[in-house]
């Protein structure tokens, strides 16, 4: 399968060793999830949904040590209504990134707890597609290009503003895909003084 991942992070995930790996499917969960968290908080029944990504994606910055409920937790997440078969297709814009979300963190888990680049690779591939298909209907948007960059700075060994870095990606997706929602005025950024 043809990944939208960089050749040199895929190297340099499958090189780098299982800290790198936990590190780098951290950041990515980090900025897919305002888009889950954002885009479901309203809806009715999911509180403890809710909570557990919150709750997983926080655990997920513990680095230095694989989780060691990740398979509990990935079968958790795939009872989730976003990651059951759908015969229609998902066509609602919020399920669309609320979906990709849930398959970011659902790649996340397994390899945070086993070490997988091939499941860190799949994680990193879910963001990029979500960011894609938002730059396509977001005119003068680069979540792509900032996606990429931000997963190459994750594997830099330098984690040092990843984190704040991934919250404020996140965050800014999430004002994206607002915008694109039916009724919703397009988000105003507030002046820095």
């Amino acid at each position: 399968m043809q990944t939208l991942v960089e050749e040199a992070v895929a190297k340099a995930l499958r090189d780098g060793g299982s800290e790198a790996i936990r590190l780098y499917v951290s950041a990515c969960a980090e900025r897919m999830a305002p888009l889950f968290v954002g885009l479901r908080a309203d809806a009715p029944g999911r509180e403890a949904d809710l909570d557990f990504y919150a709750e997983s994606v926080r655990d997920l910055w513990c680095a230095d040590r694989p989780l060691a409920d990740a398979a509990e937790r990935v079968r958790l997440l795939e009872r989730f209504p976003e990651l059951q078969p759908n015969e229609e297709g998902i066509t609602d814009v919020a399920d669309t990134y609320a979906f990709f979300a849930a398959l970011c963190l659902r790649y996340a888990l397994p390899a945070h707890g086993s070490g997988s680049a091939d499941d860190a690779v799949s994680c990193g591939h879910v963001a990029l597609t979500a960011m894609g298909m938002l730059d396509q209907n977001v005119a003068g948007a680069g979540h792509l290009a900032e996606e990429q960059r931000l997963q190459s700075f994750s594997l830099s060994g330098d984690a040092s503003g990843l984190w704040d870095a991934s919250v404020t990606a996140g965050r800014e997706r999430f004002r994206s895909v607002l915008g694109r929602l039916p009724g919703q005025a397009p988000p105003t950024r507030r002046a820095s003084r």
